[in-house]
């Protein structure tokens, strides 16, 4: 008791001697909030890192691509794989979790966040067999307009689970055996493609219920034993385009229930091809749909297995010409995003140092700006 006395004197005279008890009571409240995101601009940048270190923990990195700054972090667990809802609302990460962390019972999810203040809204219970792959644009992907998730299955059978993302329930579970990749239409909501092993291409057409309603195989367009195309693809409308190990471009349109093709172009010049210059990278394809030019990450001295090596030089194409219209210094680029819109920036990500290269891509490719120390291990940039 006698304790208890002196501690409260010694707590009165010390809230006399900081200007009295009165100054206490009036402290503001502090209420707990969660920060609000500037407003989005198409030079968000959304950053997937698999993390392989630690690859339980992946993370989604939100960046600011107009000033170069961090703006917070979606967590992915293991090897998930994330992409925005067409109205650019809504994040969906397909992902797995177990038990034990790294062991244990297995549950697949797809979490949904909020992109505006990326907390969690909720999430979908899934077949526990999606693709722990490193994440390409194709792992998962939503149609046009937003009705259905697409989400790339690996067991290692290769199948696709379909995602009611208004009844938050699954639909159905597609086979697409010796497939990869998920390439949906834009002007058939229900209608989604893929890259077959045998260098052709499925294109799957589904009803209401998210259930098969026809499949179609397109005629062989590359040749996989003589020169593979890198698996990421550049969307514009329902029109896709691809490049090859070997720097030919190629492009797909997949609005009908059979895909169509272009002839293939070729990105080098005879002297370029003989000094070894080929495309290299992950996501290695840039589109600027309105001025109708694509970025290439390129390298020299190129061999068997060089095909995943960083750029040397990025080199800009315009696709009506078919001829190169900028070259640039690549920036050790891996992946390459650009912003549409009339003041395109493009973004290089460094898989040598860790960061992150802005060019202004409204004419010549200019370096603009860097942002250092970002990611451990990503390979896909998503611009909002």
């Amino acid at each position: 008791m006698v304790r208890h006395r002196a501690l409260k004197n010694c707590v009165a005279a010390l809230l006399i001697a900081l200007g009295g008890a009165t100054a206490h009571a009036e402290l503001p409240v502090e209420i707990v909030t969660v920060e609000q995101l500037a407003p989005p601009n198409p030079y968000r940048i959304y950053l997937s890192d698999v993390s392989i270190g630690h690859i339980v923990d992946g993370r989604l990195h939100v960046l600011d691509g107009e000033n170069m700054k961090y703006l917070g972090v979606v967590s992915t667990a293991y090897a998930g794989q994330a992409t925005l809802s067409p109205d650019r609302k809504q994040i969906y990460v397909a992902t797995t979790y177990y038990s034990r962390l790294s062991s244990g019972e297995r549950t697949d999810t797809v979490d949904i966040h909020d992109a505006q203040t990326l907390t969690k809204t909720g999430e979908i219970i899934i077949p526990p067999i999606h693709a722990q792959a490193l994440h390409y644009k194709g792992t998962i992907r939503t149609s046009a307009d937003g009705r259905w998730l697409y989400v790339l299955n690996a067991t290692p059978a290769i199948s696709v689970t379909v995602v009611d993302l208004q009844a938050k329930a699954v639909a159905s579970q597609i086979d697409i055996p010796g497939c990869w990749i998920l390439l949906p239409a834009q002007s058939v909501s229900n209608r989604l493609s893929t890259v077959c092993g045998d260098g052709t291409m499925l294109t799957v057409s589904l009803d209401d219920k998210g259930q098969v309603a026809d499949q179609q195989r397109s005629a062989k367009f590359f040749d996989p034993d003589v020169d593979p195309i890198f698996i990421h693809g550049e969307q514009d409308g329902d029109t896709y385009r691809f490049v090859s190990y070997g720097g030919d471009l190629y492009t797909a349109h997949l609005g009908g229930a059979v895909a169509s093709f272009e002839p293939k172009w070729s990105l080098l010049t005879d002297k370029e091809r003989k000094t070894g210059w080929r495309p290299g990278g992950y996501q290695l394809l840039a589109q600027h749909n309105a001025s109708g030019r694509v970025f290439v990450a390129m390298h020299d001295g190129a061999k068997d297995g060089s095909h995943k090596f960083p750029a040397k030089e990025i080199w800009g194409f315009d696709l009506k010409t078919q001829k190169r219209v900028t070259r640039a210094p690549g920036s050790n680029a891996i992946a390459l995003a650009v912003s549409q819109g009339d003041k395109p920036r493009l973004f290089a990500y460094d898989g040598i140092k860790g960061g992150i290269a802005a060019y202004d891509a409204s004419a010549a490719l200019k370096l603009v700006k860097r942002m250092e120390g970002v990611g451990e291990t990503p390979s896909l940039m998503e611009l909002h």
